[in-house]
């Protein structure tokens, strides 16, 4: 009887573990920009400290198994997300959502080493409010249900069913139900080059 055969790597190699690991971090931070959460907002739903969401999004930390499922969980994003290997990303990304937006915001597209843009859809109560971060890039905000308004520094746009708005993301912004009834919203978020 034989010892099971191990995976030799040479010093100069990585280990496929490390590219997996090595992109939690820049996932985690796409799919927080993407849904308009801070730091603090994000650990708070995950309930995970902000001091450990920010070491995993810089990389600082690998997440514990517990650590991955919450945040994953508060980003509304299965955890296979975060540790799939690269070269198995598809060519496309379909996504059949429905309901499952009631639960949190679901991601539409595919992994960030594969695509720039991030599409999420949610579903927002009335008068919940959704803030974006102020960065580079731009939003591409499309409503499927309901009514919004969309703030963009001291201007605001209201939107119903089957509108959208597009807009840089350097101003500061901000996401409102402003209906009585929950309105489903999908974004897309192209970060800057």
């Amino acid at each position: 009887m034989g010892e099971p055969a191990h995976e030799a790597h040479s010093a100069d190699e990585p280990a496929g573990w490390e590219a997996v690991v090595s992109s939690i971090g820049p996932k985690v931070r796409a799919l927080r920009l993407s849904a308009g959460l801070t730091l603090q907002q994000l650990a708070r739903a995950a309930d995970v400290s902000t001091a450990s969401v920010h070491k995993v999004e810089r990389g600082d930390m690998v997440p514990t198994i517990t650590t991955l499922l919450k945040i994953a969980r508060a980003l509304g994003t299965p955890i296979r997300y975060f540790v799939e290997e690269g070269d198995t990303e598809p060519l496309a990304v379909h996504t059949r959502f429905g309901e499952a937006i009631a639960d949190g915001p679901v991601v539409l597209t595919g992994s960030a080493e594969r695509f720039r843009a991030l599409g999420t859809a949610a579903r927002l109560a009335p008068g919940e409010r959704r803030p974006g971060l102020r960065r580079p890039g731009e939003l591409l905000v499309v409503v499927l249900a309901g009514e919004i308004e969309v703030t963009l520094g001291a201007r605001s746009y209201t939107l119903g069913a089957d509108q959208s708005l597009h807009f840089a993301t350097d101003v500061e912004h901000e996401l409102r139900n402003t209906g009585d009834e929950p309105a489903d919203v999908v974004a897309v978020d192209v970060p800057a080059n």
